[in-house]
C-alpha cells in the first residue's frame, strides 16, 4: 500500500512545512486584501456621505423656494364666519367683515311617487333639456313662482335622454347624475303614502344658476319634470331652496359673489364664506407670517451645520486613539467642505436684495465651523424688512417698473442687474364684426357659429331667443365659447365686448400665436362677422435683455442663449417703448447650495467620479485576487511534490540503511 500522507513514509512534517512557507507566500493577497477592505471602506463612506448631501440637497431644494420666505396669514376674530388663507400678494391689514347671505344653489323637489323603482309613463324616449339662468321678478310663494321671467346665462343647455330602460325614479336619478351637467340628483323618503321624491339640486351657487326644465316626449315624465319659473303652471317641481350670490360688505363696501370662495374681494386673500353675522362685522388680520420666516432660517441653519457635520466626521482624526474616519485624507471630502463654506463666505450678489451676507440676519461663523443664530437679530430683519430676506436664500428678482415682471431664471442665468428696452407691446389676436349683430337667436336657423381661438377651431351653439342687449348677446357668445371643450382643453379663451351693437372677439391670449374669429356656421352673417369683418392677428413682444436681444413669446421676453442674461424670463404688460429700468437678479445661499449639491450629486459629479474611481480600483483588484490565488494554487503544489519526493527519498534512504545495518549486524565479528 502506498504512502497517500506526506511525512508518514519518513517523518517529515510536510504539511507543516508547506503551511509555513505557504503562509510567506501569502503575504501579497493579505496585502491586497487589506487594499480590497480600504476600498470598500471608503466606498461605504462615500455612501454615507453622499445620502447626507441628498439630506442637504432636498432641504435646500426647499428652502431656495420664495414662498418659504414671503408667508403671509390671514385670521378672523371670528371664525365661524369665515375662513381665510393669504398670498404673498396680500398686503398686511385689517378689513371689516359683514356677511348679510350666503351663496346657496337652487334645490328643486318632485312629486311623490309610491315606488322608486316602478316605471314612470310609457317608457317613450324623453329628453329633459335644462337651462340655467336668473329667475326674477314676479312673487313666489310655496315653491312656486307666479309672474316671474327666467334670462338664461348662456352656459348653454344640457340634454339627458329618459327611455324604457331607465324611466323609473331611480332610472331617472341615475341618468341626470350620469350626464355630468352640472346637476345632482337624490330621492328622498318623506314617509308620506308616495314616499319617494326626486330631488334636483344645482351644482353651481348663485343667482344665476337657476333651472329652467323643459321636457320633451312621455306625457307623465313632463307632468313630473317640467320646470319653467317664467311660466305660472308649468313649474312641475317645488323650489324648496332658493339660488341666491352671496352678499357682503368689505369695509363698508358692499360686495356680490356667485360663490362662498371669494379669491378677488381682498387681493392676495382667499375667503370662505360660512355663516352671516348682519350688524356685527368681524376683522380680518392680514400680517406678514414672521414665525415661518423664522422657521425657515433656522432650518437652513441646521441643514448646513448638519452636513456640515458629516463632513467633518468623516474626515476626523483622533489624536488620542490614533483613529481616522473612513475618508481621513481623502481629498474629496475636503474639497466638498471648502466649496459649501466658500458659498457662504461670498455675499450674494445681483442687487435683489438689500440683505447679502447671513451676519446681517444675525447668522454667524463659529469656531468649529457651524452656524449660530442670534434669534433676536434674525427677529428685528424680519420685522423690519420682510420683504427682502427672501433675496438671501431663494432666487429673486425684482424689477423697477411695475409693468415689467420677473418670471423666472434658468441655472445658466448669472446674478445680475440688467437693463430692459421694450421694442414692440404684445397685442392679443381679435375680430371685430362690420355692423351691428341680430339679438335674435333662432334655433336651427341662425344658432351655430364655428369658432377659430389660437388656432384651435370648435363650433358652438347659441341659446335661443330674443336678447334684451347687444351686452347680452356678447356674454351669450362668450360663455358659449369658453364652454366649448375643444378650446377648455387648449387652454384657450376670449372675451367678446360689444360697441353700437357691434361684437368683437378678442382671444385672451397675447402674441403671434392669439387669434379669435367667427370662420362659419348658419349664426356667422346674423352677428356679422365674415369677409367684412377686421382681423387681427397678435403680435409678440419684442425687446432687449443687457443689451442683447431677447426672445418673445406673448407678453414674455426671454433672455438670448450665451448671454449672461441667458434664461431670464420677464413679463411686459403695458407701459410705453423704450428704456424699461432694470431687473436685478439674485441667487440666495439655499439656491446656491442646491445647485452645488446638484453637481456634487449628479453624473459626472465629484461624488460620482471618486465612487466610480474606488469602483474601477475594486475591479483592478478583484482581477489581481483571481491572479494570485491562482498563482498560489501552483506554488504549493509544487511545495507538495518537491517535499513529497524529498520525503520519499529519505524514506527510501531510511530504508536503506535499516538494511545495511542489519547486514552489518550479519558479518563475523572479527576477533
Amino acid at each position: 500500500m502506498g504512502i497517500s500522507t506526506p511525512g508518514i513514509g519518513s517523518g517529515l512534517d510536510v504539511n507543516g512545512i508547506i503551511s509555513k512557507l505557504m503562509s510567506v507566500e501569502q503575504q501579497p493577497l493579505i496585502a491586497l486584501n487589506n487594499k480590497v477592505a480600504s476600498y470598500q471602506a471608503k466606498l461605504s463612506g462615500f455612501g454615507m456621505l453622499k445620502s447626507a448631501l441628498s439630506q442637504f440637497q432636498s432641504a435646500m431644494q426647499g428652502l431656495s423656494a420664495i414662498g418659504q420666505f414671503q408667508a403671509v396669514s390671514a385670521t378672523l376674530a371670528d371664525a365661524t364666519i369665515a375662513s381665510a388663507s393669504a398670498s404673498s400678494s396680500a398686503t398686511p391689514g385689517t378689513y371689516a367683515l359683514e356677511v348679510s347671505s350666503l351663496a346657496q344653489a337652487q334645490k328643486l323637489v318632485a312629486a311623490g311617487q309610491t315606488s322608486a323603482s316602478t316605471a314612470i309613463g310609457s317608457g317613450a324616449t324623453t329628453t329633459l333639456t335644462f337651462d340655467f339662468g336668473t329667475i326674477s321678478g314676479g312673487t313666489f310663494s310655496n315653491g312656486t313662482y307666479t309672474g316671474a321671467s327666467f334670462t338664461s346665462n348662456g352656459s348653454g343647455t344640457k340634454t339627458v335622454t329618459i327611455n324604457a330602460s331607465n324611466n323609473s325614479l331611480s332610472g331617472i336619478r341615475d341618468a341626470i347624475n350620469s350626464a355630468n351637467i352640472g346637476v345632482s340628483a337624490t330621492i328622498v323618503n318623506d314617509g308620506s303614502a308616495s314616499p319617494y321624491r326626486l330631488v334636483l339640486t344645482d351644482n353651481t351657487t348663485g343667482k344665476t344658476n337657476s333651472m329652467k326644465i323643459s321636457v320633451s316626449g312621455d306625457a307623465t315624465i313632463s307632468s313630473l319634470l317640467s320646470q319653467d319659473p317664467a311660466n305660472n303652471t308649468g313649474q312641475a317641481l317645488s323650489e324648496t331652496v332658493t339660488a341666491q350670490n352671496a352678499n357682503f360688505k368689505i369695509d363698508g363696501v358692499a360686495v356680490t359673489k356667485t360663490t362662498n370662495t371669494i379669491s378677488d374681494a381682498i387681493q392676495g386673500v382667499t375667503l370662505n364664506l360660512t355663516k352671516t353675522n348682519v350688524g356685527s362685522p368681524t376683522n380680518i388680520t392680514v400680517a406678514r407670517d414672521t414665525g415661518s420666516v423664522t422657521k425657515a432660517v433656522n432650518a437652513f441653519v441646521a441643514a448646513y451645520n448638519s452636513i456640515n457635520q458629516t463632513l467633518s466626521d468623516a474626515s476626523a482624526y483622533n489624536a488620542t486613539t490614533k483613529q481616522a474616519a473612513i475618508l481621513n485624507g481623502d481629498p474629496s471630502v475636503s474639497l466638498i467642505q471648502n466649496q459649501i463654506r466658500r458659498v457662504l463666505s461670498t455675499p450674494v450678489a445681483g442687487g435683489a436684495s438689500a440683505f447679502t451676507l447671513l451676519p446681517q440676519l444675525g447668522v454667524t461663523f463659529q469656531k468649529d465651523g457651524s452656524l449660530a443664530v442670534d434669534s433676536t437679530k434674525l427677529q428685528s430683519a424680519v420685522t423690519s424688512n420682510f420683504s427682502d430676506i427672501a433675496g438671501l436664500f431663494a432666487a429673486v428678482g425684482k424689477s423697477s417698473d411695475s409693468l415689467v415682471a420677473y418670471s423666472s431664471a434658468s441655472t445658466k442665468t448669472a446674478s445680475g442687474a440688467y437693463s430692459i428696452k421694450v421694442t414692440q407691446l404684445a397685442t392679443q389676436g381679435s375680430a371685430t364684426a362690420s355692423a351691428a349683430a341680430g339679438l335674435t337667436i333662432t334655433a336651427g336657423a341662425n344658432d351655430t357659429l364655428q369658432v377659430l381661438v389660437d388656432g384651435v377651431s370648435a363650433s358652438v351653439t347659441l341659446p335661443p331667443g330674443s336678447y334684451a342687449t347687444a351686452a347680452a348677446l356678447a356674454t351669450a357668445v362668450q360663455s358659449q365659447i369658453n364652454g366649448a371643450s375643444a378650446f377648455v382643453a387648449a387652454g384657450s379663451a376670449v372675451t367678446v365686448t360689444q360697441s353700437a351693437g357691434v361684437l368683437k372677439i378678442i382671444s385672451n391670449r397675447y402674441g403671434s400665436s392669439s387669434a379669435a374669429n367667427i370662420t362659419g356656421g348658419n349664426g356667422q352673417a346674423n352677428l356679422n362677422f365674415g369677409g367684412s369683418a377686421v382681423v387681427t392677428t397678435g403680435v409678440d413682444t419684442a425687446g432687449t435683455i443687457n443689451g442683447v436681444a431677447a426672445a418673445g413669446s406673448g407678453q414674455y421676453l426671454t433672455g438670448a442663449t450665451g448671454d449672461a442674461s441667458e434664461g431670464l424670463k420677464i413679463q411686459v404688460t403695458g407701459g410705453s417703448l423704450g428704456a424699461r429700468g432694470t431687473v436685478n437678479y439674485s441667487q440666495g445661499y439655499a439656491y446656491q447650495f442646491n445647485t452645488l449639491a446638484n453637481s456634487l450629486l449628479g453624473t459626472g459629479g465629484l461624488i460620482s467620479a471618486s465612487t466610480d474611481g474606488i469602483n474601477a480600483s475594486l475591479k483592478s483588484l478583484a482581477k489581481d485576487q483571481l491572479d494570485l490565488n491562482a498563482q498560489l494554487v501552483n506554488i504549493e503544489a509544487r511545495y507538495r511534490a518537491q517535499f513529497t519526493a524529498l520525503d520519499t527519498m529519505i524514506s527510501s534512504m531510511n530504508t536503506t540503511s535499516s538494511f545495511l545495518t542489519q547486514q552489518l549486524a550479519n558479518l563475523p565479528k572479527i576477533a
